[in-house]
């Protein structure tokens, strides 16, 4: 089960992004299940991310004390692998621009959503960083195999005079 983080200064939101997030689905009546906790604090969310780890993380753009760009860039120090998704009302070129090339968000999702568009983006993080996490696996395996045969591999080469190369047994002459 998915673990998401969402926070927004104002409760309506957070409980309308978590009915819409755990919503039945039309065809097959069955729900996504997330495990969702939210929050009207940034700085209670961050606190809460040294206890929790989270896959996803949906925040905000604006809010009071401290912004969705700055709680994000907090955030991702202490969970560099979740997603992030900024939600917002506005649209703030400057700082659109700044939580992408900063903070590496994922998505941004405009104020009001449509719903369906909402639950997609979240579907569609969540494999990403399903297929990014099964990947660094991958390739931290291949590492290690690789770092494995480099012990049974040629370590060493002696040189003859002659600039030939001497196997076990060859006598310098």
């Amino acid at each position: 089960m998915s673990r998401i983080l969402i926070v927004d200064d104002e409760a309506n939101i957070l409980s309308a992004l978590k009915r819409t997030l755990n919503a039945k689905d039309e065809f097959d009546g069955t729900s996504p299940g997330y495990e969702i906790d939210t929050y009207t604090d940034a700085r209670a969310a961050l606190v809460a991310s040294e206890e929790k780890s989270f896959d996803l993380v949906i925040s905000d753009y604006r809010m009071p004390e401290l912004d969705g760009v700055a709680f994000l860039t907090d955030f991702r120090y202490r969970q560099p692998d979740c997603i992030r998704i900024i939600l917002s009302g506005m649209t703030d070129l400057a700082g659109l621009v700044l939580a992408i090339n900063e903070v590496e968000i994922y998505r941004f999702i405009s104020k009001p959503w449509n719903d369906f568009e909402l639950r997609s983006a979240v579907a569609g993080a969540l494999r990403f960083q399903k297929l990014a996490i099964e990947n660094q696996q991958l390739a931290d395996e291949l590492r290690k195999i690789r770092s494995e045969s480099h012990k049974h591999s040629l370590t060493q080469v002696n040189w003859g005079p002659d600039g030939s190369v001497l196997l076990d047994g060859d006598e310098t002459s």
